[in-house]
């Protein structure tokens, strides 16, 4: 019988921490939840923690802080932000924290717990700066792409994209969700700028040399479909 996961939660709203606690146990999870910063530490100190759902406004110890802390303590597991604040710097400034994703309030709990889900099977096994599929290798240290021994020039956009479609190999990733990893922001930019990297991508990455097409879903979006 496997372990549940344990998932740490922080949320200083007692009836929203409530909501997490009980959403998340009916998921399968193993849940810490607190409402503070330093609880929080310290339970990812001493605890199995293999992800994190904290929101950006806490007392004392703001989400982001959080985040910054864990990530300065050599915490590797997967941290879903949560705030009310919908603005593109506090997304990149969340990211740039060191957080695997973001969702602003008020939210649906079926697509929390989607994200939850994606962050955990991202991070089990998977080398966080470099990520393969098929015959395809990215290093995010160097943000250099390799297919076999042949070297493919992107741009940080291009490399962006293709990590996440390569994150999420087999599932189909939206529109929506591009543009908020790769862009900071579904809003204000036209959708069609994930239409035309796709095309970038298609035409240097050749499908039978890296192992794998890059598909078009749709109503759904894009995935990766290895050969």
């Amino acid at each position: 019988m496997s372990v549940p996961a344990v998932i740490l939660v922080v949320e200083d709203d007692p009836e929203m921490r409530l909501l997490l606690d009980r959403g998340l146990s009916a998921e399968g999870y193993d849940i810490r939840a607190v409402d503070n910063g330093v609880d929080a530490l310290i339970t990812a100190r001493n605890e199995p923690v293999a992800g994190a759902v904290i929101d950006v406004m806490l007392p004392g110890m703001s989400g982001f802080e959080v985040c910054r802390r864990l990530r300065d303590g050599e915490e590797s597991f997967p941290i879903l932000l949560l705030t009310a604040r919908d603005a593109v710097q506090d997304r990149v400034f969340g990211l740039d924290s060191g957080a695997d994703d973001y969702l602003t309030k008020p939210f649906d709990f079926t697509e929390l717990s989607a994200r939850v889900r994606a962050m955990l099977r991202r991070n089990s096994g998977v080398d966080r700066m470099r990520v393969a599929v098929g015959n395809l290798l990215l290093d995010s240290e160097t943000l250099r792409v390799t297919c076999g021994d042949a070297a493919i020039p992107t741009s940080p956009k291009e490399f962006a994209l293709l990590r996440l479609l390569a994150l999420e190999a087999g599932t189909a990733v939206s529109r929506v969700r591009i543009l908020e990893t790769v862009w900071g922001s579904a809003e204000h930019i036209d959708a069609n700028i994930v239409d035309q990297y796709i095309s970038y991508l298609r035409h240097k990455l050749d499908p039978e040399r890296c192992g794998f097409r890059i598909v078009t879903v749709r109503g759904s979006g894009y995935l990766i479909e290895v050969a």
